[in-house]
């Protein structure tokens, strides 16, 4: 407690200095105004429409602290919500029962950020979708310019309306990773690698201008079984086959209202007026009245729906649901990282809780250090021999995040889930040229032949290089035999399908790389069932809400203009070399070996 009141004074003394005593106390008051407002009542009002705006970008683990939420409007730009997977599905599955919910409307345009609104993501949102509707409830879409992602959510409807002068832009999955080496070059920064697997690709973005041919081939692959999933699912709900739909991709790529309706991707084309109209009738409103129909926002309702069915059981029989999102490092951490030292931390914690009967990890990761990875896996295997331990793999659970996963009781993954990519590689820049461009220069001192092997300040030797690529070569060998123990898959298949290569759910499954094909809740039906809860047990997500003094720092930090505005590809193209850069802080491995997938697997 003592520390955390030093924290929090060090923090508002940082506060009073960076804005000034006014506008310091302007920011508690409205800190504490944003706290009341949260716990103002929403009404649902009989015969409301619960409407679903995909303009959010949907992570995996809780919201520790939207920052964005409380200060976004003082700094300007657009506010960016952040929804919880589960948020989404609980809310949409207490609207199906809810007498006073009359139907559904998806509207908006789905915003990926980090590793939020991936595909194995939305593939869980959708069957939540598909649910609602098979409650017998009128679900309707209406799109202006919908992406893949945004027609994917909107295809469940019964009646899927596009603006007259709205746009499918839905020509396909493609990935166009960013390289580096051109620049570094040109900089005078050296890079050198060691690595093992013939797949594992993640050093290409410092080392090559293009992609080698492995990288290629895998990553074809990986995009044809999620593109293939997509278009099943598409096809299903739309009543049509996967050729009438590729047709239509690949006729126009981007889908005017009238070619949509002829495709029948789209039941028809209307302006949003006209929708508003039609959904004041169906809401019970007067025709003609100046109101609009009667609603509440997905967001609003789960916080009534949450606040209705809430605290049935105290603290026994509780099911941890743990999120690993983000790249893996050594330490603790920062948000949107996976610490090592912390995550091992919170898992050792849930061990020794005997309320805790059965731990769900959700991964959403492509890996990172190494020996990160092995701390959390160590706590998951001694965890296992007390309780249940089920793996979710979300968007992304590979290298590193397969790491963490392997050992368990059962993983689940979802088609489009990105996994595997076991394999293991080390990373050393050095600064040399760069620094002699500006007349720098270093002389060493040292003890022994090795003693300055770890210094930037010169490209390695080769028998330095030799040293970690033994290290590489071992840790590699410890990886697949893990995986081999783990899934009882011989040594020998196993070295087989590794090779850093990246696998789709589907694939996995086929692998035994995965146990079955399925999402987070069907993960924790798995734990009651093995912890032999049945349907008496609670859920509790790790990580909590953070305290008082680390939300206003993270406020501080987030306090950045928007850059976006009228340039936006341009700002995007510069916003993706900023965080390839930014990646290159998070290999903080101590021996710098890591097992991570490759930068920049970014589907579009």
């Amino acid at each position: 407690m003592k520390n955390f009141f030093t924290s929090l004074l060090g923090s508002l003394v940082a506060l009073v200095l960076f804005f000034g005593g006014c506008a310091f106390l302007g920011l508690v008051f409205i800190l504490a105004l944003a706290a009341l407002g949260q716990k103002q009542p929403v009404a649902v009002q009989p015969g409301s429409y619960l409407v679903f705006d995909l303009s959010a970008n949907i992570q995996d683990a809780p919201l520790e602290f939207d920052g964005a939420a409380l200060f976004g409007p003082l700094m300007g730009g657009e506010r960016l919500q952040t929804l919880q997977l589960r948020t989404v599905t609980r809310a949409l599955r207490a609207a199906a029962r809810d007498n006073r919910i009359a139907g559904l409307l998806i509207t908006g345009n789905v915003r990926p950020v980090g590793y939020g609104s991936g595909f194995g993501t939305l593939k869980e949102v959708r069957a939540a979708l598909q649910a609602f509707k098979a409650s017998g409830k009128p679900v309707m879409a209406y799109l202006n310019f919908a992406t893949t992602r945004d027609y994917y959510l909107a295809s469940t409807a019964g009646d899927v309306v596009l603006d007259p002068y709205g746009v499918i832009l839905m020509p396909g999955l493609a990935s166009q990773p960013l390289f580096m080496a051109g620049a570094f070059e040109k900089f005078g920064i050296g890079v050198q690698v060691t690595r093992v697997g013939k797949y594992k690709s993640a050093v290409e973005p410092y080392i090559r201008k293009d992609l080698s041919p492995e990288n290629r081939e895998q990553i074809q692959q990986l995009l044809d079984d999620i593109w293939a999933d997509l278009l099943g699912d598409i096809a299903a709900s739309r009543r049509l086959t996967r050729a009438e739909v590729q047709g239509a991709v690949d006729a126009e790529g981007l889908i005017t209202a009238t070619s949509a309706v002829t495709h029948k991707l789209v039941d028809r084309s209307a302006y949003r007026d006209q929708v508003i109209d039609e959904l004041k009738v169906k809401t019970g409103r007067k025709k003609g009245t100046k109101e609009s129909f009667k609603q509440i926002s997905l967001a609003a309702y789960a916080g009534v729906a949450a606040g209705e069915t809430g605290g049935a059981l105290g603290r026994k029989n509780q099911i941890a649901v743990v999120y690993a999102e983000g790249d893996i490092v050594d330490g603790e951490g920062q948000m949107g990282e996976v610490g090592g030292h912390k995550f091992a931390r919170e898992l050792r914690q849930l061990r020794q809780d005997e309320n805790i009967k059965a731990v769900v990890l959700r991964v959403n990761s492509p890996g990172g250090s190494a020996s990160a990875s092995e701390e959390i896996q160590r706590e998951l295997r001694l965890t296992m021999q007390t309780k249940p331990v089920v793996v979710s793999m979300g968007s992304v659970a590979a290298s590193g995040g397969y790491w963490i996963s392997t050992y368990s009781h059962r993983i689940f993954a979802e088609p489009a889930t990105i996994t595997g990519s076991i394999g293991v590689y080390g990373m050393f820049i050095n600064v040399q040229q760069l620094f002699n461009h500006f007349g720098l220069t270093f002389d060493t001192v040292k003890t022994g032949q090795l003693a300055d092997m770890l210094i930037p300040s010169r490209p390695k030797t080769e028998a330095e290089m030799a040293v970690f690529q033994k290290l590489v070569d071992w840790i590699y060998d410890e990886f697949t035999a893990k995986v081999a123990e783990s899934r009882k898959i011989d040594k020998a298949k196993v070295l087989e399908i590794a090779q850093g290569r990246v696998w789709s759910g589907t694939e996995a499954k086929k692998l035994g790389l995965v146990d079955e094909v399925g999402g987070l809740g069907k993960a924790i039906t798995y734990a009651a069932e093995k912890a032999g809860l049945g349907t008496n047990y609670r859920l509790t997500e790790f990580p909590h809400k953070r305290q008082l003094a680390e939300i206003i720092n993270e406020v501080l930090k987030g306090m950045t203009p928007d850059q976006a505005g009228d340039n936006a590809a341009l700002a995007k193209m510069l916003g993706e070399f900023k965080e390839q850069a930014r990646v290159l802080l998070r290999f903080n491995d101590p021996c710098g070996i890591y097992a991570r997938l490759p930068v920049d697997i970014r589907i579009q």
